[in-house]
């Protein structure tokens, strides 16, 4: 009989919880939902309690829907989005699944992933890293990739000085030549045979660098046109982070700001829908 009652009572708490979240469904109200469906989160970041509330065991139930709900869910949520990070575009993937670029603007960049059931960005941590580091560099007046771009310059300027230095190699080799071509002819008495096979060995090296050096020129041409695809690869990826970091400063004044209201925001968001008793949601 006890056990017929605690299976009554358990199969009545999750009744209870579903109903309750099919009505939440049916009203509209986005918040109680996310109480719903993660109970602890809830009761820590919105109700400030030092424990959780959670129900987990009725929470796992709705595990099945989940990309439904996120679907459903991710309808008021963007729209809030789109107010607060107006230069991010979301794009969805599949059903409650969304990634979001960074700008509107040609070649701008992947940055992450939304999860909606717990409104939070996923970011590229690739992409995050390059514009937090750029921030970063502004403090020393450079770009992103300025130190890449100086090192590449440098190195194309010494790949163009061994293309113009062709015709000063060209008159030392013949020089070289010369003098190898008159160490043959010369007579050399035997106490004079180790200088001059030294003097020989020397110019015979010199001759060999000069070539080696011929044999790099030839190549510089294309090793100079790949350098300059670099820089303007890496020249562009600096416009478009000048872009990012303006678009970020122009809505919360510096990145400091911009990370924090990524960190706070879950309870912004809650905070939102509680202040609005719910929005018109986008998709309808």
């Amino acid at each position: 009989m006890l056990a017929t009652t605690e299976l009554t009572k358990a199969v009545a708490n999750k009744a209870r919880y579903l109903q309750t979240l099919a009505a939440a469904i049916q009203a509209q109200d986005d918040r109680l939902i996310y109480q719903l469906i993660d109970g602890e989160r809830y009761s820590k970041e919105i109700q400030q309690a030092k424990h959780g509330s959670s129900d987990e065991r009725n929470e796992q139930l709705v595990i099945d829907i989940s990309d439904k709900l996120s679907q459903y869910l991710s309808g008021n949520l963007i729209a809030y989005l789109h107010e607060t990070y107006p230069f991010f575009y979301f794009e969805q993937t599949s059903l409650g699944h969304f990634q979001f670029y960074f700008g509107n603007w040609w070649d701008r960049r992947l940055f992450g992933t939304l999860d909606v059931l717990k409104v939070r960005f996923n970011f590229d941590q690739t992409e995050y890293k390059k514009l937090e580091l750029a921030f970063k560099l502004e403090i020393q007046k450079k770009r992103l990739n300025s130190d890449k771009i100086a090192a590449i310059s440098q190195q194309t300027d010494q790949l163009q000085s061994l293309i113009d230095s062709q015709d000063s190699r060209d008159q030392e080799k013949e020089k070289v030549r010369l003098q190898l071509k008159k160490l043959a002819q010369d007579k050399v008495l035997p106490w004079e045979a180790s200088k001059a096979k030294e003097a020989k060995q020397k110019l015979v090296e010199r001759l060999s660098f000069l070539t080696d050096q011929d044999e790099k020129a030839q190549q510089a041409y294309k090793l100079i046109r790949e350098s300059e695809e670099k820089v303007l690869a890496l020249s562009k990826e600096d416009t478009l982070i000048g872009y990012e970091k303006q678009s970020i400063v122009a809505k919360f004044g510096g990145f400091e700001n911009f990370t924090a209201r990524n960190a706070s925001l879950y309870r912004d968001y809650i905070a939102d829908l509680i202040a609005t008793k719910g929005r018109v949601k986008i998709n309808e």
